[in-house]
């Protein structure tokens, strides 16, 4: 549905903080899925950790965050930025390792004003990886 190009024409992040591919679903106002290719070749996995990689939490819960950016924007958000207000929930199942596909599952819990509320998974071979609960908040202005 959207190519990594797309996104990147939506959200700032770019190489290699981009994390997301692909969006392979979205339903505005209402849900996206994403995907993610863990590759070994992500920089991370040097650090993280040798001998056996594994991709940090944070940026499984990123990779969620800007899939839930995506779906702000195709939900009327254009030209607007998107920043974390609040992560809740947070929980970690399973460890993303190279070779993984990511989908990324994102849900809208609650849209007020400016403010979005989202539920998200990381799933990784139909198992959930991570899911957490988190706040953004759209805005006009660069902060």
């Amino acid at each position: 549905m959207m190519n990594v190009k797309e996104i990147e024409s939506i959200l700032p992040h770019r190489f290699p903080f981009l994390l997301v591919d692909r969006i392979v679903e979205l339903v505005p106002g209402e849900k996206a899925v994403g995907i993610k290719n863990a590759t070994i070749n992500e920089h991370f996995f040097s650090g993280h950790f040798p001998g056996n990689p594994i991709m940090p939490g944070v940026l499984i819960v990123e990779a969620l965050a800007q899939t839930a950016g995506v779906l702000a924007f195709k939900s009327g958000m254009q030209g607007k930025s998107v920043y974390f207000m609040s992560i809740d929930k947070v929980k970690f199942r399973k460890p993303v390792i190279p070779g993984d596909q990511v989908r990324l599952e994102v849900n809208v819990l609650q849209h007020r004003g400016r403010v979005w509320k989202f539920a998200g998974q990381a799933v990784v071979d139909g198992k959930v990886a991570s899911e957490a609960e988190f706040m953004a908040m759209v805005t006009d202005e660069d902060i």
